[in-house]
């Protein structure tokens, strides 16, 4: 379905500038909800049950015109019975031709799905105003489901429940029907009435209007639960078991010219995930054999720097309950101000360094992961075990992570991380790392991250810290922050983009909300970098400015300068035969991005910059098209080229990719992913079709290539079929 015109009215509130409330200053929604029988999940409330439950109707816009009332008329009506939570709503719509629906797979990337009509619920079972279980359903019955944890701060939709969801659409809009059964979630059967934390969103695409139950300012997100609203009157609840058995079976056949020894050939391997709630709030996952075929293939990317790439976790098993071991340089998520890292830069834990070698899976034996809470102590325990491969030993992976909340915003926490090679007395090779940290949000507005951090292996160690203080609220964006990387710091199942550098940062910027039809927001903002190694010598100086502007279409536009200073103490190679020599270097860069909205069947993205590079130049284009023309095909291609003349040399780096997604219904997707590199001349093409079986079971059949262009033949070929079977108790 198609993106309709902004409709008149909506125009003339935005012009008026919205209401103006400090709508997070309100008092929070209270509901009390009703036993009822007989409902029946086929996306049509005709259950007479229905009929008896007063409904939500009040819902109040965070965009495009905060405290503004919706602009459609939404009823959510929410009960239970002995076995699970019902959600049954009814989304009015004067123009339901104009509902976007942009995908049916289940968890869509999230900007995709942010760009879709949808209804989330966040349910704080707890009621600890800092964890949550997130579902978000779209008009044809596609579902995204996750959990947050440390009141959103971080986000987990690795995580996914058995619900049965069911939509129908017609001539005025558009209704669900949900079921949630208990064991689904966790909660505390020992209290004799249950109170829980609960907001409602709804999103019309549109009018680019997302609108709250319990209402929350634009910067903030549904997954804020301090702010949530309050749900009672469900009383006492059943215990039950929480097992789930997950056995999975696989034939595959590999072949290529870069194969090691022993890997080619056929394979038929099985194995089993367990999930067990041992208490209401804490799990117990144990893998054996574990497998991660259905992953699709890493997406290239161009290095013209002197460190390290972070390629981010892809696979379900390290994804799920992901929040718990987040350790290092976090970003804060929506609503946070600015703090020039991410945990791109430097974390602790990062689990692509069990499982993977240089992006090849490793064979695992199997793992186990705790996670949960006592009292209010979060727990996160893991071991997993990989098995030797292509002349590697075998190495055994552990971390331990404990954190407290303080309040509803803010925690202490430590991390121990324990990697392990090769096995014997004496003759495994140990890397240690331990560290301790504290995110508080303090007076609403002012976000304070900090850590402490060591590593040792064998007679080496060394250590990490930082501090970063931010302020953001409606209006001010602004933060500094110090952190010091030690030139032997090493985390074992970590990452750290840069060592032996002590690195300031500060940021000023400003959210302004003009009163336009166009234009919801302009982001002006400055930032500056200095990067000193540890005898105090710059190594590195950025001096940035960057205005920004948010349109009420969902569109955007960066506009950027910025000034650098880069000292090679040591020569790197930017290309094969290509290398930057040993000297100071200073030069300016200007850029240009322009997004325009994802909700329409046509959307684009263009990256222009332009200026120098240590010595040279470097003019770099990228740029993306998607084409949905409706909810099941998705037609996407993607470039970027990037042009530069240095120390006598002119080449490119240029990468290319193209996907097609297709979805016959909500269980039975197909996918193709074709990727070219033209530094390196190869092709890598992966296929997936993967059909929905029973609740959370799946049927895959995979294809990955990687060749190389020139003609040299396959490198790497894998054909896969695998089957998965979840089994609930």
């Amino acid at each position: 379905m198609l993106m309709a015109a902004t409709p008149p009215d909506l125009r003339g509130q935005i012009a008026n500038g919205g209401v103006g409330r400090d709508l997070e200053a309100e008092a929070r929604p209270e509901l009390h909800l009703a036993r009822v029988t007989g409902i029946v999940i086929d996306g049509r409330l005709d259950e007479a049950a229905w009929s008896q439950i007063e409904p939500i109707t009040r819902f109040v816009q965070a965009e495009p015109d905060a405290g503004a009332p919706a602009s459609e008329e939404t009823e959510v009506r929410i009960a239970f019975d002995r076995t699970a939570l019902y959600v049954g709503a009814r989304m009015h719509d004067r123009s339901p031709d104009g509902i976007i629906i942009k995908s049916l797979e289940r968890d869509s990337p999230g900007i995709l799905f942010e760009e879709m009509d949808a209804l989330g619920i966040a349910l704080d079972t707890f009621l600890d105003r800092r964890s949550s279980f997130l579902f978000f359903v779209n008009p044809m019955g596609g579902i995204k489901d996750g959990q947050g944890f440390d009141n959103g701060r971080t986000r987990d939709y690795g995580w996914d429940g058995i619900v049965d969801v069911k939509t129908t659409i017609d001539d005025s809009g558009w209704t669900l029907e949900m079921a949630i059964p208990w064991k689904t979630l966790r909660f505390d059967p020992s209290l004799a009435d249950q109170r829980w934390g609960l907001n409602v969103m709804r999103r019309i695409r549109r009018r680019n209007e997302v609108s709250y139950w319990a209402p929350l300012d634009r910067r903030n997100r549904i997954f804020l639960v301090s702010l949530a609203g309050t749900v009672s009157g469900i009383g006492r609840l059943p215990g039950n078991r929480n097992i789930t058995l997950k056995p999975f079976v696989l034939a595959g056949r590999a072949s290529g010219a870069a194969l090691g020894e022993g890997v080619a050939g056929d394979d038929v391997d099985g194995g089993l995930d367990l999930k067990w709630g041992i208490t209401p709030s804490m799990t117990m996952d144990v893998s054996y054999r574990t497998d991660f075929s259905q992953v699709e293939v890493d997406r290239e990317q161009v290095n013209l720097t002197r460190f390290p790439l972070f390629f981010p976790e892809q696979r379900e098993f390290f994804l799920e309950n992901s929040g718990t071991f987040t350790f290092g340089d976090v970003d804060g998520g929506p609503g946070s101000p600015r703090n020039g890292s991410s945990l791109s830069d430097f974390t602790l834990f990062h689990s692509r360094q069990i499982g993977l070698k240089g992006g090849r899976p490793v064979p695992l034996l199997g793992g186990a992961r705790m996670t949960g809470r006592i009292g209010a102590l979060e727990l996160g325990l893991l071991d997993v075990e990989s098995e030797a491969f292509e002349g590697d030993p075998a190495e055994n992976f552990a971390v331990v992570r404990l954190r407290t909340g303080v309040g509803n915003d803010s925690d202490l926490g430590v991390m121990f991380t324990n990697r392990r090679t090769g096995a014997g007395v004496g003759s495994a090779l140990t890397n240690r790392t331990y560290g301790a940290d504290a995110n508080l949000r303090l007076f609403g507005a002012m976000f304070v991250n900090s850590y402490l951090a060591g590593s040792r292996e064998g007679d080496v160690s060394d250590g990490a810290a930082r501090l970063a203080v931010g302020w953001r609220d409606r209006f001010w964006d602004l933060s500094t922050a110090y952190r010091r990387i030690g030139e032997d710091f090493d985390p074992g199942i970590g990452f750290v983009r840069r060592k032996g550098i002590q690195e300031a940062y500060a940021t000023v910027g400003v959210h302004p909300r003009p009163a336009s039809t166009r234009i919801l927001e302009v982001n002006p903002y400055v930032e500056a970098t200095r990067i000193a190694g540890l005898d105090g010598r710059v190594q590195t100086w950025t001096g940035e400015g960057h205005l920004g502007f948010s349109f009420w279409d969902r569109s955007s536009l960066t506009l950027g300068w910025s000034e650098r200073f880069e000292r090679l103490d040591a020569p790197f190679n930017v290309r094969p035969g290509t290398s930057i020599p040993v000297g100071d270097y200073r030069w300016s860069e200007g850029s240009a991005r322009y997004a325009s909205s994802q909700g329409r069947a046509l959307s684009t993205m263009v990256s222009v910059t332009s200026g120098g590079f240590y010595g040279g130049t470097r003019r770099s284009v990228s740029g993306s098209l998607r084409w949905q023309p409706g909810a099941r095909l998705t037609v996407e291609g993607a470039a970027s080229h990037n042009g530069l003349s240095v120390q006598g040399s002119e080449f490119n780096a240029d990468l290319y990719s193209a996907r097609v997604k297709y979805a016959w219904s909500t269980r039975l997707y197909f996918g193709a992913y074709v990727q070219y590199n033209a530094d390196v001349d190869e092709i890598v093409t992966n296929l997936r079709a993967q059909l929905v079986h029973a609740p959370l079971s799946d049927l895959f059949l995979l294809f990955t290539e990687r060749r190389s262009a020139s003609g040299d033949g396959v490198l790497e070929r894998f054909l896969t079929l695998k089957a998965t079977r979840l089994l609930a108790f």
